[in-house]
């Protein structure tokens, strides 16, 4: 009995290492590590904490599991503790998922890219757009990041509008929800079939699968899948895919892998060309261009209120009704605190990990190159410098600037990215 049972866990343990032998480490640390093993009546029986893990395990990695239990002679089933024994999801049953937005195919609008006010540092940015719009490109996925407002978002309405075919768009709330949901309804095979359904896909804020183990492998392989099939792939973020936080490098060398380009926050005259397009008189517009934050939304917001309040007076926005009606929104003197805050912003970082202990590579970086920006665009010492970015003392700032002025005689987004702050900065 006794030479039975360790005959019996001999075997187990090797089923285990056969698994962790065709698996990436982390799904197999994460994933099934924690399943206990057993073996009862000629079939493998892996035993989950949950439903979630259970339905997660059998969809994202049976093809692995049925061929390591084949290696011994066993068939594979997976149990939910206390619950009773679930065969693997069957591919032959018939699934159906229905996303919570309807999908529709385009066109293709010419004019489509129109309602997007380019400057010369988008220049790039925008042909790399129109091209994949016009058909499948070479460098996909085309990744588009930038700070918040700078029009990531509409270029990928832009695309979605211009862009011939089936085109898929979510936003990175959805597609965590989207595939969380087709989870729990068992119907996750129909899910991965309707985002690989597409002519082009587009996926707005990747940011926010930041941490989402699960929803991050089906992503990878959803990418993989669309790009060797030459279908289009669009993703946006608010960082480069280097500096996001809540991914593993290999998701980030992958999501780095077609076409990544900046965009840039609205210039002046940007600025200027948005509000007179809203209705905002061009003197007005002159005026307080130079004085808005450079935030699409908030553009946005400015050009609504000034119109709502020509609308229900009855008369036209004079510049001093203006700076009366904006005085909570028009920019004073920049405090170099309020330079940190909004470069925080535009990178993707935190105010308080960037000033604290934070010693991620992504917090590091940020905080280097904000001293970098400082310098450049402020009168301040390097000890001032340091004070405002944590208490940093002298020699760190100047460890933090030489190592940033290294980077950037190779890494060109990178050059670009601090000139764009030290310009928003003046």
């Amino acid at each position: 009995m006794q030479a039975a049972a360790m005959t019996k866990m001999t075997n187990l343990e090797q089923i285990k290492e056969a698994v962790a032998a065709k698996m990436d480490s982390v799904a197999f640390t994460s994933w099934i590590a924690p399943l206990q093993f057993d073996v009862r009546d000629n079939t493998l029986v892996l035993t989950a904490q949950n439903q979630f893990s259970a339905d997660y395990i059998g969809s994202a990695h049976k093809n692995v599991l049925t061929a390591v239990a084949a290696q011994f002679g066993l068939g594979v089933q997976i149990a939910v503790r206390g619950a009773t024994v679930a065969q693997i999801a069957n591919d032959n049953n018939v699934q159906s998922f229905a996303p919570a937005t309807p999908v529709v195919a385009h066109n293709g609008a010419a004019d489509a890219f129109d309602a997007f006010v380019c400057c010369d540092e988008n220049t790039f940015v925008l042909s790399a757009c129109k091209k994949l719009a016009a058909g499948a490109v070479s460098f996909s996925p085309l990744f588009i990041y930038g700070p918040a407002g700078c029009g990531k978002s509409m270029l990928a309405d832009c695309i979605e509008t211009a862009s011939a075919g089936r085109t898929i768009k979510m936003s990175g709330g959805q597609f965590v929800s989207e595939f969380t949901r087709s989870l729990h309804d068992r119907t996750v095979f129909a899910f991965k079939d309707f985002c690989r359904n597409c002519n082009t896909f587009i996926l707005d804020d990747v940011q926010a699968l930041a941490g989402k183990r699960a929803t991050c492998e089906e992503f990878a392989q959803l990418v993989m899948d669309l790009r060797a099939a030459g279908k289009n792939i669009v993703l946006t973020a608010n960082a480069a895919p280097g500096n996001l936080t809540g991914f593993d490098r290999r998701i980030q060398s992958l999501l780095a892998s077609g076409l990544v380009a900046d965009v840039a926050a609205p210039t002046a005259n940007v600025k200027r060309v948005m509000l007179m397009r809203a209705g905002v008189a061009s003197d007005v517009a002159d005026t307080i261009a130079s004085r808005i934050a450079g935030d699409g939304h908030l553009i946005g917001g400015v050009a609504m209120k000034i119109k709502t309040y020509a609308e229900l007076m009855g008369t036209n926005v004079t510049m001093d009704v203006a700076q009366h009606l904006l005085a909570d929104t028009l920019q004073k003197s920049k405090t170099p605190i309020a330079m940190v805050k909004s470069m925080c912003e535009k990178l993707g970082v935190s105010y308080d990990a960037v000033c604290g202990k934070g010693r991620s590579r992504a917090v590091v970086l940020a905080r280097q190159m904000m001293m970098v920006v400082l310098k450049n665009a402020t009168n301040m010492s390097l000890t001032e410098i340091g004070r405002v970015c944590g208490d940093r003392d002298h020699a760190t700032v100047v460890y933090a600037i030489g190592q940033v002025e290294k980077l950037k005689k190779s890494d060109l987004v990178l050059a670009a990215q601090i000139n764009q702050l030290i310009a928003d900065c003046k």
